[in-house]
């Protein structure tokens, strides 16, 4: 399947630029194993905008030029700015005992709100833990391993029963000693959103972010299965008495991973909220400096990763994988450039696309952010 110049290079030809770099990438990563790709990038060069691969698994025509993705952990800057706003409003305290607005759980009063947001809380994640040994401790049965997810994808999870199971498992770390990657920290700041307002998240999304912003092709769902047209396909993969079994999963109930990672949006919309973001019209000056300030271990700020890029320089970012979907998400802090992609692929227990999706990611974004050093970006990392 090749880069079709088609009804995806419009910005192109307002432009008059064209970025065959790009599309060799975009085109590489479908042929390593993605189905289809949709990239959008703004830089001194202007606008760019284009696909490559197929909407459907063996179909021919390419993903579409505004399609919509599950977003993944992309949810969670949604949520970060959503929590950081409702600070700015005075109604959140950053460095407040998140027990002191959801006692319920009776969690240790050590952990803040920051914590949460910078996964330096130590809960434990509901989708299972990875520690350094190789060692894994499951979660949910939701968690995307096989048939049994499959089976289950349209099951309903309250996010109170997420946060259960994992305060019932033993905390990785004591609070604020160590960083780990976490979705029930977003799914408490989920609920610590509906706790201190009294409305879903998804409306408090509509009023702080999404209204403001114009981002029409952006949905914070809680169990609704469908995604807006128009989309290109997701699927799964896993095996079944020795035969290999492929799922379109395209419609699924996202509340098994709840704000971890439920949200939907387009690529277009995604490097609005970015530009936005990184530009100060979401959050005031000291609230978006708390934000972009990274903790030491993996330089994970308030819900972004501040990264440096190849050549020097610095981006913003978060990315996430969603059963079959996947998006990208980056900007340079003055938000004078940003990349941003909607990804569907086949999934599967042994994520064998893990290792293109990083190699290519990292090619991005030294292209886009790292002054052309694409082929210096190392493949092996």
């Amino acid at each position: 399947m090749s880069v079709t110049p088609t009804g995806q290079d419009e910005l192109t030809a307002r432009t008059g630029q064209d970025r065959p770099e790009l599309r060799k990438i975009i085109q590489e990563m479908v042929d390593s194993g993605f189905v289809g790709v949709r990239l959008r990038v703004h830089d001194e060069r202007g606008e760019w905008a284009a696909g490559a691969g197929a909407s459907e698994l063996g179909g021919a025509e390419e993903p579409p030029a505004d399609g919509h993705v599950r977003i993944g952990s992309n949810t969670k800057t949604f949520t970060a700015t959503v929590v950081l706003q409702l600070v700015a409003e005075g109604r959140i305290g950053l460095d407040t005992p998140v027990d002191d607005y959801l006692p319920e759980f009776g969690m240790d009063r050590r952990i803040t709100v920051r914590m949460l947001l910078q996964h330096t809380s130590g809960v434990f994640n509901f989708t299972g833990e990875y520690f350094e040994d190789g060692t894994f401790v499951p979660g949910i049965p939701a968690t995307p391993a096989g048939k049994e997810w499959v089976d289950n994808r349209f099951h309903s999870y309250r996010p109170q029963e997420l946060v259960r199971l994992a305060l019932s498992k033993p905390a990785r770390f004591e609070p604020g000693t160590d960083w780990s990657y976490s979705n029930t920290n977003y799914v408490l700041a989920r609920l610590l959103i509906e706790k201190v307002t009294g409305r879903p998240v998804a409306e408090e999304m509509q009023r702080l972010i999404l209204g403001p912003l114009g981002l029409t092709g952006t949905v914070q769902p809680t169990t609704e299965q469908d995604i807006p047209a128009p989309y290109a396909h997701a699927y799964y993969r896993y095996e079944e008495d020795g035969q290999t079994q492929t799922v379109d999963v395209t419609r699924h109930n996202p509340s098994w991973i709840s704000s971890g990672g439920d949200m939907i949006s387009t690529a277009r919309d995604l490097q609005t909220f970015i530009s936005a973001l990184v530009g100060g019209r979401l959050l005031p000056a000291e609230l978006l400096a708390e934000m972009f300030t990274p903790e030491s271990k993996a330089g994970y700020g308030l819900g972004v990763f501040v990264q440096e890029v190849p050549g020097g320089g610095t981006v913003i970012t978060h990315n996430g994988g969603m059963a079959g979907h996947a998006a990208l998400m980056y900007s340079t802090p003055d938000g004078g450039t940003t990349l941003t992609a909607a990804l569907n692929y086949v999934d599967d227990t042994a994520m064998s696309v893990g290792a293109a999706f990083q190699q290519a990611t990292q090619r991005l974004v030294a292209e886009v952010f790292g002054g052309g050093r694409a082929d210096a970006a190392d493949p092996a990392r």
